[in-house]
Parts: C-alpha cells; sequence; structure tokens
C-alpha cells in the first residue's frame, strides 16, 4: 500500500490515519491495475430522490483485493451519513454488492447503520441489491425551498443540548435575543421540551406587533418538519417519542394558528446563515459542540435532502481508532471535531483533569489553559487542527466547495484560531487544490449572535401576511 501517513500528523495521535490519504494510497494501485472496474452506488429515498456515486475498485483477482472491500465499506458508510438512504443498489462489482449486503445486515458490523437508515430514518425496510449499470436510477436531489425570506415578522429558534435561543426578527432585522440554558438529554417528560421550546417562542413574540412566521434549527434529523432522529430527545421512552415528540412542531404550529412553521438541521441552518452572511453558495458548514454537526449549500444556493450527519461519517481509517459509543463504530468525525475530542486528547496531553469529570467541563479546563498559553492546550488545538485539515481534504471529494464554516463551542476562544491556523497548513501542503479553492473561516461576533437566528426566521415562506399569536 502507498504512503498513508500525514505530513502533517496531529501531534497526541501520530497513529492517525486519513481517510482522503487511504483513499489516495489505494487509487494508486487502482490506477496501476488493468483489470480495474467502475464501482457505481444508487442511494435511493422513499421520497423519490436518488444520489449516485462513482469510482473505480481493483479487479476482483487482484492481489490486494480485500482492500477493495474496505475501501467500498467505508465510502458506503461516508454516502450513507452524508445523503441518506434506505435501498442501495451496486452495480459493477458482484462480490463487493456480496460483501456490502451482509456488513451492513441485521447481523453485520454495520447493523446499526442498517436500523438506523431503515426504520429509525426513513420509515422503511434498508436494502443493498446487486444491479447492473444501466439498471440504476438516475441521480435525482431536489433542494428543498427553504431560507432566505426576510419579510415580515417572525421568529427563529435554535435548541441545543445546553441551551435554547429565540429572536425576534423584523424584516431581516433582530430586534430581540433571548438565550435559556436547559439539560434536555436525559428528560423522560416530553413536556419539558414541549413547554421549554414554547417559552422560548413567547418571550420572543412579546417583542413582535404579530408573527407571521417561525423558523427553527435543532440537532437532528428532520422530515416534512417530523422528529426523526434527535439526541435532545434521548431520554424519552419510544412509546412516548411517537405520541408526544415526532409531531412536536406540528403540533406547536396548531398552537400558532397554523402560520407558516419549518424546522431543518441545525447545520443546515448554520451553513445557510453563512452563505447568507457571505453573499455566496457551495457552503459547508462544520459545527464542532456536543457532537459534530454539518449542513451544505448547493453552488444554487438551495439546502439539500441529504442527512449531512458528518459525525459518523469516518475520517480515520487505522484499525482500532476511537469508537463511537453509539454506533460503535471506528473512526468517525464525532470523536474527532467535538468536544468528545477534546475530552479524550486532554488525558494524552496530560492536563490533569479528573476521568469523572464532564466533557464539557473538560473542554472549559483546555480553553482556559490555551488561554494562558499551556503548551499542553496548544498540543491539544494542534491535533484539533490536523484532524479538521485532513478531514476537509477528505470531504472535497464528495462537497463542490468554496467556503468551510468552523463554528461551535470548541472553536471559542484562542484555540479555535490556532485549530484553524493548523488546519490551513494542512490543505496546503496535503491539498493544494482544495486550500486554493477553499476559503477556511469562522463567523465573526455578529454572525455568531444573529446570524443563525436570521437564518432560522428565514425558513418559512409568507405567501400572505396575516400574523397570529400563540393559543
Amino acid at each position: 500500500m502507498p504512503k498513508t501517513t500525514p505530513f502533517l500528523p496531529p501531534p497526541l495521535d501520530p497513529d492517525f490515519v486519513p481517510a482522503a490519504l487511504w483513499n489516495r494510497a489505494y487509487a494508486e494501485i487502482v490506477a496501476r491495475d488493468p483489470g480495474s472496474r467502475t464501482l457505481e452506488i444508487a442511494l435511493e429515498r422513499p421520497d423519490g430522490g436518488c444520489s449516485r456515486h462513482s469510482s473505480r475498485v481493483l479487479s476482483a483477482t487482484h492481489p490486494g483485493a480485500a482492500r477493495s472491500q474496505r475501501y467500498a465499506e467505508r465510502l458506503l458508510k461516508f454516502l450513507l451519513w452524508q445523503k441518506g438512504g434506505c435501498t442501495v443498489r451496486v452495480a459493477g462489482a458482484p462480490e463487493i454488492a456480496r460483501h456490502l449486503a451482509e456488513v451492513y445486515s441485521p447481523s453485520g458490523a454495520r447493523a446499526f447503520d442498517h436500523s438506523f437508515m431503515g426504520e429509525r430514518v426513513y420509515r422503511a425496510p434498508f436494502t443493498i441489491h446487486e444491479a447492473r449499470p444501466e439498471d440504476l436510477p438516475q441521480e435525482g436531489d431536489a433542494g428543498l425551498p427553504l431560507g432566505r425570506h426576510l419579510d415580515g415578522c417572525r421568529i427563529g429558534f435554535d435548541i441545543g443540548g445546553s441551551d435554547r435561543k429565540a429572536a425576534a426578527v423584523i424584516d431581516g432585522k433582530v430586534v430581540f435575543s433571548d438565550e435559556t440554558r436547559w439539560d434536555p438529554y436525559f428528560q423522560t417528560d416530553p413536556s419539558y421540551h414541549i413547554e421549554g421550546i414554547q417559552d422560548s417562542l413567547m418571550k420572543a413574540a412579546a417583542h413582535l406587533p404579530r408573527v407571521d412566521a417561525i423558523g427553527g434549527s435543532a440537532a437532528g434529523i428532520y422530515v416534512n418538519n417530523e422528529v426523526r432522529v434527535a439526541s435532545l430527545f434521548r431520554g424519552i421512552a419510544p412509546d412516548v417519542f411517537e405520541r408526544d415528540i415526532r409531531h412536536l412542531f406540528q403540533n406547536l404550529r396548531r398552537r400558532w394558528g397554523d402560520i407558516p412553521f419549518d424546522v431543518a438541521n441545525d447545520g443546515e441552518v448554520a451553513a445557510l446563515a453563512g452563505s447568507m452572511s457571505l453573499g455566496d453558495n457551495s457552503v459547508l458548514g462544520i459545527s464542532m459542540g456536543t457532537s459534530q454537526a454539518g449542513g451544505y449549500v448547493r453552488p444554487g444556493g438551495d439546502i439539500t435532502p441529504w442527512l449531512n450527519e458528518l459525525a459518523f461519517a469516518p475520517v480515520d481509517y487505522r484499525s482500532g481508532a476511537p469508537r463511537d459509543e453509539w454506533s460503535g463504530d471506528e473512526g468517525c468525525g464525532v470523536q474527532y471535531l467535538s468536544q468528545q475530542a477534546v475530552s479524550r486528547l486532554a488525558d494524552r496531553a496530560e492536563l490533569d483533569l479528573t476521568e469523572s469529570m464532564p466533557a464539557a467541563d473538560r473542554l472549559v479546563a483546555v480553553q482556559e489553559a490555551m488561554s494562558k498559553g499551556d503548551p499542553r492546550a496548544e498540543r491539544v488545538y494542534d491535533t484539533l487542527g490536523s484532524y479538521l485539515g485532513y478531514s476537509i481534504g477528505h470531504y472535497a471529494d464528495f462537497y463542490d466547495l468554496k467556503h468551510v464554516l468552523v463554528m461551535g463551542r470548541v472553536t471559542s476562544g484562542p484555540g479555535g484560531e490556532r485549530m484553524l491556523l493548523r488546519a490551513r497548513e494542512v490543505l496546503a501542503a496535503e491539498f493544494p487544490r482544495a486550500a486554493s479553492g477553499i476559503e477556511l473561516r469562522m463567523p465573526d461576533e455578529k454572525d455568531k449572535r444573529h446570524g443563525q437566528a436570521i437564518a432560522a426566521a428565514s425558513l418559512p415562506s409568507v405567501g400572505r401576511i396575516a400574523g397570529a399569536r400563540a393559543s
């Protein structure tokens, strides 16, 4: 196998094997194989949408053919969490199709993904089929007609794991904003969530002459304003979730007189906010908080029906990589680009934090050490920067990018700037083409305070100004 060692390795994680470098090395082997083949993967969703990906793999009899199974399994994992789908068709390599069907089965190593992408997200069976190239469905991913509507009196809200925010917006100008701390993760009573969100909406509404529309962002997966999967509600029993949480936002809309009311994933709204602020498109938003969130604005300016759940997209291909506690998989983004990564690296940096200290408190401790110039904290952020640079190099193979906007509590303070500096160095050294075409930045303070609220408020389209108050 050609070289996969990073030119700028993470100081605290020298065994890191960037996905982009592993794939590059595999492609070099494929290029020398006269029997290499085209591998086509189509991912279909129940709404009729289809995403396709084409690449090259080794011949079935090549001495390194086992690498093709690893390549295809990691590739499908990325595509599932980037674009989503519950029906997968694989053409061009029958033995790879069979391998993927086995691995992504109820008894396979990726049983979590099988269950998640099937009944939990799309409420349909998850299947993988061998197909002929000519029988694959055509690409078809219509953009979502959400966002950039600034007319009238609107409420924008954002609910996260540590706080909920709401803002009153009149013709695109924030006239009031409020932030309320809460602790939703392990609450078992659905009224905690429902009435908490309603309370934030009411506070914002008190500063508007009327409410024409409400738009919100939240961590999780939302389809047609339904809550499909969200860690915010992890404490809710499944039957209670179905009864009270799945239709939470549709029920809130009724309480507000059925005015336009749209909710999207927080990563998508963050990317939309960046696009609106920059006045440009092809924006990937990466939020490094409790977990890792992602969102994307396409070159045409629309957000996508994709999942963009980059927390579960693999970025490290080594064997024995840090394991995601939820899915059980190794090397996924959440362990590299979130406060979970900071917590893990703090031990390697020997920052003398107690094992029982929560991850959020560990992040604060590392940030405080960073502000004092502690070289141990600097190594943590240099490591995060290497992770980020190599991950962006990988993302650039799957997204059309002009801007990458990095945000979230991990980026606060001087550590965030140091992390971005290291990431830019990685891009320049390892991915010069991407480095020359991608602007990597963090939002300024004004965007941090108001950009997300304005973008969330802009989600619904108002056909006729009528106005409402909560019932």
